[in-house]
């Protein structure tokens, strides 16, 4: 039962690879899931790219002119850290209330990227920013839009197990 009630909707693969570190998730499933993400995500970027075919940009993420990437890959870490906080704590047991679930979720991604999308586009989902390189051809920053997710989520899974070992990690026979 804590597999089927801690799944939820997995748009992103550093949440599935934290979920996965946190023994909530099985490492088997990991590859179906950020197959179907990119698929998405993609497709997405596709029809973005059919529909606005002049446009440069197409949801790319890149660090704002000015600011080093070493700092927006900080700040990408430390977003998807406290994304990932969040969304361990929502998805724990009788904490898991559907709709106020997705509420503390969507406000913590709205507040994150109105805080930091003017200077990182505020990703914080490796395949959100593969997507659209894709099709633009700018892979230049790509590194960190990819490691930094990955980190933080996985971070903040550690930081879980370290605060409250007993409730956050729970072991589902990976």
């Amino acid at each position: 039962m804590l597999l089927e009630t801690s799944l939820g909707a997995h748009f992103n693969p550093a949440v599935s690879i934290g979920f996965a570190f946190a023994k909530r998730f099985a490492w088997k499933e990991v590859p179906k899931y950020i197959i179907a993400q990119a698929i998405g995500a993609i497709v997405a970027s596709a029809l973005l790219w059919f529909l606005f075919p002049d446009s440069q940009f197409l949801g790319e993420t890149t660090p704002a002119q000015g600011f080093p990437p070493y700092k927006a890959a900080i700040l990408e870490f430390l977003l998807t850290f406290f994304l990932m906080v969040v969304i361990i704590n929502v998805s724990t047991g009788s904490k898991e209330i559907g709709t106020m679930a997705a509420i503390a979720v969507g406000g913590v991604i709205l507040l994150e990227a109105m805080f930091a999308g003017p200077m990182t586009k505020a990703s914080m989902n490796p395949i959100r920013s593969i997507a659209p390189a894709l099709f633009t051809g700018n892979y230049q920053y790509l590194w960190l839009y990819i490691s930094a997710p990955i980190l933080g989520a996985i971070a903040a899974v550690s930081s879980c197990k370290l605060v409250k070992e007993d409730s956050c990690c729970k072991d589902i026979n990976c």
